[in-house]
């Protein structure tokens, strides 16, 4: 191989490490963001006397929640995705 091969070669495998290192940050960059929106929408709508501990009611609110929004974001994501 020559130099010019190997070099490209090379450079080749960095510019992948670097691809990979970015879509891990945005992964999670992503997932903390949507831990967030959860948290915070969740919150405002379950707990109506913030505690120490959560009433049944509020548990089963919060659960209810995030698995609606889990659901809706998947909904969503399928929606964008299949249009390409």
């Amino acid at each position: 191989m020559d130099s010019f091969s190997s070099a490209s070669s090379g450079s080749s495998s960095s510019t992948n490490d670097i691809m990979d290192q970015v879509k891990t940050q945005l992964a999670q960059a992503y997932a903390e963001q949507f831990l967030e929106t959860v948290r915070d929408k969740c919150f405002d709508k379950c707990i109506t006397k913030p505690g120490s501990s959560l009433s049944g009611s509020e548990g089963s609110c919060i659960s209810r929640c995030v698995d609606r929004y889990i659901e809706a974001t998947g909904i969503i994501s399928k929606a964008l995705f299949s249009q390409r």
